[in-house]
């Protein structure tokens, strides 16, 4: 099997995973992956629950399309972290319910959306720069994460949601799952007082596990 063949069979396992447990509500979110003489992405319009591996779009990096159904109309982010993180092997952007829900409020900051409330956010997601809100399909969202993405593994668009990149598609799959659970905490702690990781226990975690904060 070619590694675009498994990688396509891979989004539609993802896929088809995140949308079963409510993380991507109708034809909402797109997923990516990096190949060699291009990269894969989901199509427009498209239910993540019900792709087809045939209809996955494939483009070169001048946004060429070379294959499959024409790509989501949201390529232009997955490009500029494709541009921005040479690590980045697969991406996964998604509208779900609690990182949508904290990216409209109007207390977060922007350096660091959400705090180090568990060790596995630091770990796999890292800071959460917010990017201020921009129309869906506007190209200067992808200019305005452009300058975050060599630093950050993950930002949340306002208004929006979270789009988070990773080495695999599993490891992106991971993070962002990570990510809507701790947007979950978040907002279940709100009105209570918060034991938010220090300092020390963040230089532990990045000296043990390598984590980015």
């Amino acid at each position: 099997m070619s590694k675009e063949t498994r990688l396509r069979e891979e989004i539609v396992t993802v896929g088809r995973s995140l949308h079963m447990r409510g993380l991507s509500p109708g034809s909402s979110g797109n997923i990516s992956a990096r190949l060699d003489d291009g990269w894969l992405l989901t199509p427009t319009n498209a239910c993540l629950g019900e792709l087809d591996p045939g209809d996955i779009a494939k483009l070169d990096w001048e946004g060429n399309h070379l294959a499959g159904k024409p790509a989501s109309k949201e390529a232009f982010l997955h490009h500029a972290v494709y541009a921005g993180r040479e690590d980045s092997g697969a991406i996964v952007h998604l509208h779900c319910t609690h990182s949508a829900a904290v990216s409209c409020l109007d207390c977060l900051d922007p350096a660091s959306a959400l705090p180090p409330l568990t060790p596995y956010f630091v770990m796999r997601v890292g800071r959460l720069p917010l990017v201020p809100y921009h129309r869906p399909g506007d190209p200067r969202l992808g200019e305005a994460i452009s300058g975050l993405v060599g630093k950050h593994s993950a930002v949340l668009l306002a208004n929006h949601g979270p789009l988070v990149s990773g080495k695999t598609l599993e490891a992106a799959g991971y993070a962002i799952e990570e990510l809507e659970e701790t947007a979950k905490l978040y907002l279940l702690l709100r009105q209570q007082p918060v034991r938010l990781l220090d300092e020390e226990q963040i230089e532990e975690l990045r000296q043990t596990f390598g984590a980015q904060w």
